[in-house]
């Protein structure tokens, strides 16, 4: 399907997310639509929506794919540049290659997404394989699944499909009643220093708002722009959304968005979005024109665990990257992606890379959770 639009919205959503208790916001046929509609992908941005469904003898639906023809590796989070350089000098062209993702969201989650019953493993392997399908048609160098769940990785690995991992950090709940029972758990060095960032953060009069669902307004959103465009515009060199992107997420799933907004003297200086899932905080995007110590992680961070702690959540999650989240109390976890490509001697230089590559990320992460902020009795699975 050249647009998500052109697909049921129930339809697609009993798909992509058949359970409330889990619900994933970025999954939501709301939150991919606003992207196009935004006119964040398609024509010009280089993210070609090709979305990919299968439906039973009656149309109806039975699993679909956020899929796209790529023509870079922007806004993905699973880089691959070294594969295009590699076939680049080898005389290929990378690019186009096709993408099964959620576009600028580095959110671990399903990707093939089947509905629940006794076809579920036949609409995943037919998926699966009509992507594959598409791909040769297509005349694409590759086809990419980024940010899959565990589950599908092996599951398709075991289809041939090459396999990588990375990390990213996470906050579990370990069903603590306060940020004082999460402190606890720390070892002492660590909790005093998370409790005089705290403090700092909120030092020369600095108040925090937490605003979602229809509380908040289109100033809200004005002003977290500006802050989203002012650090992205230094992060990035072009920020990926749209003020019109903003609004449309705001008007049309608002209950799914958390947005906490630091105010000094009478006006917004900071703020961070969060997206509100079913049993999971999403930490998004972070701006401020103003600097302040430790304001970053007072957003980004602490309030994230008071939001979840206060309303039961299972989790936090802070986004790609950044090893200064393990201090915070974010953990080590693994993510899963998945690859095909169409040349055999690439397939086997990447195979070999992943290998390795799997081996040091395992390394890595089991290094880091050594290191955490717990205190050593205290486990945190």
């Amino acid at each position: 399907m050249p647009r998500i639009a052109d697909i049921d919205a129930a339809a697609w959503d009993a798909c992509a997310n058949p359970d409330p208790a889990t619900l994933d916001p970025f999954l939501s046929h709301a939150f991919l639509n606003a992207l196009e509609e935004a006119a964040t992908v398609g024509p010009g941005t280089g993210w070609m929506p090709q979305h990919l469904v299968v439906e039973d003898g009656a149309g109806a639906l039975l699993g679909a794919m956020p899929l796209y023809i790529k023509s870079h590796s922007r806004g993905e989070y699973v880089f691959d540049h070294a594969f295009a350089d590699a076939y680049l000098r080898a005389g290929g062209d990378y690019y186009p290659k096709l993408q099964c993702a959620v576009p600028f969201t580095p959110v671990p989650g399903r990707r093939l997404l089947v509905k629940p019953g006794a076809q579920a493993e036949m609409s995943e392997k037919l998926l699966a394989g009509a992507a594959v399908t598409i791909a040769r048609r297509l005349g694409v160098s590759s086809l990419h699944i980024t940010f899959a769940s565990e589950g599908e990785w092996r599951r398709l690995g075991a289809l041939g499909f090459l396999q990588r991992t990375d990390q990213q950090f996470h906050w579990r709940n370990q069903g603590y009643g306060s940020f004082d029972d999460f402190l606890a758990t720390l070892a002492s060095r660590k909790r005093k220093a998370i409790r005089r960032e705290r403090e700092e953060a909120t030092r020369s009069g600095i108040e925090i708002e937490c605003v979602t669902g229809s509380a908040i307004a289109e100033t809200h959103w004005d002003a977290f722009f500006a802050f989203y465009m002012d650090t992205g515009s230094r992060k990035w060199g072009s920020p990926y959304l749209n003020r019109r992107f903003f609004s449309l997420i705001g008007e049309r799933m608002g209950e799914h968005c958390l947005l906490v907004l630091a105010r000094r003297a009478g006006r917004y200086i900071a703020g961070a979005l969060h997206m509100i899932g079913g049993d999971c905080l999403y930490g998004r995007y972070w701006g401020a024109i103003e600097h302040h110590p430790f304001l970053h992680f007072e957003l980004c961070y602490y309030r994230a665990i008071d939001y979840a702690i206060a309303r039961g959540l299972a989790r936090a999650e802070a986004g790609a990257q950044g090893e200064h989240k393990l201090a915070r109390g974010y953990l080590p976890e693994t993510t899963y992606s998945l690859h095909w490509f169409a040349d055999e001697g690439l397939a086997r230089a990447v195979a070999r890379y992943l290998e390795a590559e799997r081996a040091e990320v395992a390394e890595v992460t089991e290094l880091l959770r050594d290191h955490g902020p717990y205190k050593k009795s205290q486990t945190c699975e």
